[in-house]
């Protein structure tokens, strides 16, 4: 397989001039996601993004690996409330303001302090889901910090998302990809398989595999951002999101041209980012980028 290798920018040139294209939050890990046109930036990412997760009775977490159905959850933000829906299922109703009793729960290897979220949301969630689960909610009293060998002296930290606050997407490398799918009679691929928090435009295909930071002007202030990590690939981009079936597009065609030598071969899409200012800002539709590249 070949090693992602796009042109390099022209070090002698200023920053890339970008926009945010798109903004998207996942309220409960694995579950549909919410576009948006504004969002408030946390400490943790955006707000409310990875802020709940279904786990089993042990609070050992599930994801769309083991349950695909995850995918067909749809979650509502409200100004008090969080309402899901599902096929089937009548909507459920989450306050924003309460939990139930401290739990702890597994997200990957770390374990952390959590909320239970109560009998009626475990068995709206267990009959949706045909097995027995619970729904958490992260503990804000709670520091769950990114990986140092990727963040270095920069503490960020995560709720229940993989690893990081954020993740950032190019608009150019999901068209490529889909031109790829294209010259194969393949279907076209929706962003949303790739859940990412901050979609950019006005970059060349793969070109975030090449930059350092990120600074995003908002009415606040400056937002700047780290890409810290490339995104390796599981299964989850295979399933269609609409349908919760899965297929073996797009990871196939990633696998052609995707294994990255940094991940030791593994597929990647997108990149993990870290908040290096801008906390309590609001990201924005159609904000201006500037980009700074890092060279080897």
């Amino acid at each position: 397989m070949n090693a992602p290798n796009p042109a390099r920018p022209d070090p002698t040139q200023p920053g890339t001039p970008s926009t945010v294209a798109a903004l998207a939050l996942h309220p409960i890990k694995s579950c549909g996601g919410i576009e948006l046109r504004e969002a408030l930036l946390a400490e943790t990412g955006l707000e409310f993004d990875r802020a709940w997760m279904v786990v089993d009775e042990h609070g050992e977490m599930f994801t769309q690996r083991e349950l695909p159905r995850m995918a067909l959850i749809q979650p509502t933000l409200r100004h008090s409330d969080l309402v899901l829906r599902a096929p089937g299922m009548l909507a459920l109703h989450l306050e924003l303001g309460t939990v139930e009793a401290p739990t702890r729960v597994r997200v990957w290897d770390d374990v952390v302090k959590a909320y239970d979220m109560g009998a009626l949301a475990a068995q709206w969630f267990s009959d949706f889901l045909g097995r027995k689960v619970r729904l958490a909610r992260f503990d804000p009293e709670e520091q769950r910090l990114s990986d140092p060998q990727w963040t270095g002296t920069l503490q960020a930290e995560n709720q229940f998302a993989d690893g990081f606050p954020l993740l950032v997407a190019n608009q150019a490398s999901l068209d490529e990809l889909n031109g790829r799918l294209a010259a194969k009679g393949a279907a076209p691929v929706p962003m949303q398989r790739f859940r990412p928090n901050l979609v950019l435009q006005g970059l060349q295909p793969w070109d975030e595999d090449h930059i350092d930071e990120i600074d995003i002007t908002t009415a606040e202030g400056v937002v700047t951002l780290r890409l810290v990590k490339p995104c390796t690939r599981c299964s989850i981009p295979n399933i269609d999101p609409a349908s919760a079936e899965a297929g073996p597009e797009p990871g196939l065609t990633l696998a052609g041209y995707r294994s990255d030598p940094r991940m030791n071969g593994a597929i990647t899409f997108g990149m993990n980012a870290v908040i290096v200012q801008g906390v309590e800002h609001t990201l924005r539709v159609g904000q201006p980028v500037a980009v700074r590249h890092k060279f080897d």
